[in-house]
């Protein structure tokens, strides 16, 4: 796994993943409740997993091109 020789964080809150793909809190805290992204919960929290994030992203972008004709 690439990210363990890194200094990311592997699990991130919902804040800081909400920043990181520039969107608010509640629409991330609304993709994770809807499970459109995998959370990952410990205990009562709720944190997204970097991988799972890159992941959603990239099907995202392919998706966008399947929109668009590419």
């Amino acid at each position: 796994m690439s990210d363990a020789h890194n200094d990311s964080p592997w699990l991130l809150t919902t804040d800081e993943a909400a920043k990181l793909l520039h969107i608010s809190p509640r629409a991330m805290f609304q993709l994770g409740k809807d499970r459109k992204i995998p959370v990952v919960r410990i205990g009562r929290s709720v944190r997204f997993d970097t991988g799972d994030l890159r992941r959603w992203i990239e099907q995202q972008k392919q998706a966008g091109s399947a929109l668009i004709g590419n």
